[in-house]
């Protein structure tokens, strides 16, 4: 499992001009699912996310996570992280998982930080999807199981 982590200000997803998730402060992520994952790659990342220390103290060190800031999550499925582009100009998608196994990893992903006390808003596994972020730092990290 592959998870793009950027800390944010405020973001949303729209599905067809309808927002579909929206926080204020937190976690924008970007979650690819590749043929190799199980669940306990999705427990394991959902608790390192949880706990990463990004957010800074009252020293501006990076000392606290999304739970320690009572921060959100927006939480996108993204297939496209597993695009390898060594070859040629168009992406070639074969690692990433067939939608019948990422969806229920995905979602597992999302109910286990759920679990670790963090709120998650979401889009739609597989839908055209609009996100907006204001990136805060900003701070992006890719995160991996």
């Amino acid at each position: 499992m592959r998870v793009v982590a950027q800390r944010s200000k405020a973001s949303t997803v729209t599905i067809e001009g309808r927002v579909n998730g929206k926080i204020e402060f937190g976690l924008v992520l970007l979650v690819g699912i590749t043929e190799s994952d199980t669940e306990q790659d999705a427990r394991y990342l959902a608790e390192k996310i949880a706990n990463l220390r990004i957010f800074e103290d009252e020293s501006g060190k990076m000392n606290h996570s999304v739970k320690d800031v009572n921060g959100s999550v927006l939480s996108i499925s993204q297939f496209t992280l597993y695009g390898d582009t060594r070859k040629g100009r168009r992406p070639n998608f074969m690692a990433a998982a067939r939608p019948e196994q990422a969806e229920p990893l995905y979602n597992l992903f999302n109910e286990a930080l759920r679990e670790q006390g963090v709120e998650v808003q979401t889009g739609v596994f597989g839908a055209m999807m609009e996100v907006n972020l204001i990136n805060d730092g900003p701070v992006t990290l890719i995160v991996e199981s």
